[in-house]
């Protein structure tokens, strides 16, 4: 064997196990990514998904889509203005569980239309939410479902209840992002627990 051979011998192995490392280290480095930008929504995709591959797929695709989203802060007055708002949904609870749960489902969607996201359907909202909001999306979640059930006058007191404390875990939110404010974690966003946050909500 030449000394040609014998470097071809040795260098192409040693180059096909540098691109391997390198791609392992940069598929880690994404995955990573995912995770941490995405939290709880990232094993979610992942469960719910055709694999683990097919569910980061799936994850970039909505911080694609996101990155061409023209979200915006809001102005202070208008901010003020839904502040206002929530202040009166909620007031209105002890009257009327269901309609007060009602027209807090319509005020984050409105909230989320004038910060520039698409409001199109329930699970295109949650997709676009989880790549700023995703430690959040459980609590809206939970809030819509009571919302439905109650429309159909299956959701008890209580649950109406807990679904003001979910909703406001998001409205809070969206509303402090708006405000260029550092975003809350999804468990010390409801007023640091929700025993407390039930407290304030209703």
């Amino acid at each position: 064997m030449t000394t040609t051979e014998t470097l071809v011998a040795i260098i192409v192995p040693l180059a096909v196990i540098l691109i391997l490392i390198a791609a392992g280290v940069w598929l880690l480095t994404r995955r990573r990514h995912l995770r941490e930008r995405f939290g709880p929504e990232y094993d979610r995709a992942v469960g719910s998904g055709d694999g683990r591959m097919s569910a980061e797929r799936e994850l970039r695709s909505r911080e694609k889509r996101h990155q061409e989203l023209d979200i915006r802060p809001l102005p202070e007055k208008d901010r003020e203005r839904y502040a206002a708002e929530w202040q009166s949904t909620q007031g209105r609870f002890v009257d009327d569980p269901g309609r007060s749960v009602g027209e807090a489902d319509s005020l984050v969607t409105r909230l989320m239309k004038d910060m520039g996201y698409p409001t199109e359907g329930f699970e295109q909202r949650l997709k676009d939410l989880s790549v700023e909001h995703a430690r959040t999306l459980e609590h809206y979640r939970d809030a819509h479902g009571v919302r439905l059930r109650s429309a159909d006058g299956r959701a008890t007191t209580e649950e109406l209840r807990g679904a003001m404390v979910h909703y406001r875990a998001l409205f809070d939110e969206l509303l402090g992002s708006s405000a260029d404010s550092p975003r809350r974690e999804a468990h010390d966003d409801a007023r640091r627990d929700e025993g407390t946050e039930r407290s304030d909500a209703v």
